[in-house]
């Protein structure tokens, strides 16, 4: 069982433009008091292909962490246009929302990102170089990919049967969470999960 429950993720300003930056409310509980502090990361995928793409917009220290309710604003700028790829910068990409306890990740919440121009003319006839300041990005908020992973939140115990599995092999799924439509498969999402 996890000591700490994100119980909402409210997206707010969104869609918006591409250069402004990313704002997360984020409400959680927390079932156990927890001695260290809880960082949450954003990070934007900007390449499906190549993690050297990936940009941490925003890491933060919350904690200790008493039993109760908690409800804060993550603000992250937007990413670094000159550090993605002109190719990779129009169309759907990732946006990973983390949290970590002690070093080891416990959730992460995936949304696609639509990059789009903001002007019905650019769209049908985009120019050969992005016009970055008319690129509108809209968080699909309505279907985050939650993935929770088990962690030791006391590892002051040093009981062998409290080890989580390996990192790579996430214990449970979100299984209210609609999966995307077929139509909308891209190479990011091996990454939303």
């Amino acid at each position: 069982m996890s000591a700490v429950n994100i119980t909402n993720v409210a997206v707010l300003d969104n869609p918006a433009s591409f250069l402004k930056p990313f704002q997360f409310e984020i409400t959680y509980e927390c079932l156990t008091p927890l001695a260290d502090d809880l960082e949450w990361k954003l990070i934007y995928v900007g390449s499906a292909e190549d993690e050297t793409y990936d940009q941490l917009l925003e890491s933060v220290l919350v904690g200790p962490i008493n039993v109760g309710n908690y409800r804060f604003v993550l603000q992250a700028d937007p990413p670094d246009p000159s550090k993605i790829r002109e190719e990779d910068i129009m169309g759907v990409t990732v946006l990973l929302l983390t949290c970590s306890y002690v070093g080891q990740e416990f959730i992460r919440v995936g949304y696609y990102v639509n990059n789009e121009y903001d002007d019905e003319q650019l769209k049908e006839e985009p120019p050969q170089k992005v016009l970055i300041d008319r690129v509108q990005r809209n968080i699909l908020s309505d279907k985050p990919r939650v993935t929770k992973f088990p962690i030791n939140f006391h590892p002051e115990n040093k009981d062998p049967g409290d080890q989580p599995p390996p990192p790579d092999h996430p214990a449970e799924t979100d299984g209210n969470r609609e999966e995307p439509p077929a139509s909308t498969h891209h190479p990011s999402d091996a990454r939303l999960s």
